[in-house]
């Protein structure tokens, strides 16, 4: 016996057809807020799916809407990367006994071999699901991003960018540090609400299908996402390509942004630039711990430090092919990165990040199938320099900024050299430990900066 009477027929049909007439007119928007495209864009993973409610809240001329997001991708996708993993085709062994040719094959062998067996992808998924996460659209591409409110009054607004190769996991050991400072030593009054975007063509925001997303557009992106939030004033971070994010935006000073953190700021400025060209005079300028910062970016960018950076500038595509069929090759593309330089592969099971924090960052690339997109980034930049002053305006940077030197970083930014290049320095701090992946590090550390460095601006 049917569950509709007749009656109930009518109505169920009337319902339908004014829902049928709706789509039509465009009147309600079936948004993916929930639910992601596997790379093959064929499918869909089983994420919770956009309820009724949801589908009749959200229209289409609400283009500004913000909608919540889960994180989750299909067993079928997971299981094809482990597949894949195993099936890893290897080139020999490296001739020289450190990894001046990259990652050496005895260490990514290991890798590998725990990836495909042992880890975890759900436990990662997990981590970025405890936070409250969205998705929104600016300038045509759908932005992924967590974000926290503090339970304390007055939390000053903070978002904060990754670079490449990193992504939101990055941050999310940082996040309860500054929302919850109380917990971690310090105070109340030290609160953040954070706020922590993917990239455009980076994890789960969306692929760019134009050109012209160099670092203008994302800062004009994150000041309308900080809008849309309703913050009327707030503070921002970046490191490496966030890094330059933050500078374009403190250029462009929009309404509401008090200052900037960053720990790769652009500091390259003519004098320090004739000392890495060997001037003798210009060094001679220098005191001695200048001199051996100059140095050692120079050793670093002369033994090869920064060729994955020309070729993802010159052909993105190109390096996209391979990365985006062998998961294998992506991690050992992307352990070239300086960042990694000291990182043991997991045998210090006191070091952070651990294994699984990577592999959850190495997996958040190849699931989401942005190998080819993320790398884009430097592609869309080309012909300027991140750490120039002269190439990132540093001069025109109108908002107040602070610094804080980690000392494995690349580019050790001296402080005569972060005065020089920008006109409003108001707090920088050398710390005794860290690298590139700081927050990832040490993440209590890269609070205690941050409270530090912004406490002036509340």
């Amino acid at each position: 016996m049917s569950y509709f009477t007749p009656r109930r027929k009518m109505i169920r049909n009337a319902v339908i057809a004014v829902i049928a007439v709706a789509m039509c007119l465009g009147l309600i928007l079936l948004t993916p807020a929930q639910s992601y495209r596997t790379r093959d864009n064929k499918k869909e993973n089983t994420m919770t799916q956009t309820s009724a409610k949801q589908i009749f809240e959200v229209k289409a001329a609400d283009k500004d809407a913000i909608r919540p997001f889960r994180a989750h991708i299909s067993d079928a996708d997971v299981a094809d990367m482990k597949r894949r993993l195993a099936a890893t085709r290897w080139p020999d062994k490296e001739p020289v006994a450190d990894a001046s040719q990259g990652a050496q094959l005895a260490n990514l062998q290991e890798l590998v071999r725990y990836w495909a067996t042992d880890y975890d992808w759900r436990k990662g998924e997990a981590k970025l699901n405890a936070f409250p996460q969205f998705m929104t659209t600016i300038d045509g591409v759908d932005i992924h991003f967590i974000h926290v409110r503090s339970k304390h009054p007055n939390a000053m607004p903070l978002i904060i960018t990754h670079g490449w190769p990193g992504s939101v996991f990055e941050q999310i050991k940082l996040i309860g540090p500054l929302a919850d400072p109380t917990r971690y030593g310090g105070n109340a009054e030290d609160a953040f609400d954070v706020v922590v975007p993917s990239l455009p063509g980076f994890g789960f925001s969306g692929r760019p299908t134009d050109t012209g997303w160099g670092l203008e557009r994302i800062g004009n992106a994150w000041a309308v996402l900080m809008q849309r939030l309703g913050y009327t004033h707030y503070v921002a971070q970046g490191g490496d390509w966030g890094a330059g994010v933050v500078e374009a935006m403190g250029r462009q000073a929009p309404s509401g942004l008090r200052g900037i953190h960053t720990n790769f700021p652009a500091v390259i400025t003519a004098e320090v630039g004739a000392a890495l060209g060997g001037d003798k005079a210009a060094l001679a300028a220098m005191s001695e711990k200048e001199r051996v910062a100059v140095r050692d970016l120079g050793a670093y960018v002369g033994g090869g430090g920064l060729s994955y950076l020309t070729m993802m500038g010159a052909r993105p595509q190109a390096v996209g092919y391979g990365l985006t069929d062998s998961p294998a090759g992506l991690a050992g593309w992307m352990l070239v990165h300086s960042g990694f330089t000291k990182w043991s592969y997991g045998k210090d099971p006191n070091q952070s990040p651990t294994r699984d924090d990577v592999l959850d960052n190495f997996s958040l690339y190849w699931l989401t199938n942005t190998a080819a997109s993320s790398a884009r980034i430097y592609w869309e930049n080309r012909g300027t320099n991140l750490t120039s002053a002269g190439d990132q305006k540093s001069a025109e940077v109108k908002v107040p900024v602070a610094v804080t030197l980690f000392p494995d970083e690349i580019l050790r930014a001296q402080e005569p050299w972060v005065r020089r290049a920008f006109p409003n320095v108001i707090y920088f701090h050398e710390v005794d430990r860290g690298g590139h992946f700081a927050m990832w590090e040490h993440p209590e550390l890269f609070a205690s900066e941050l409270r530090a460095a912004f406490k002036s601006l509340r």
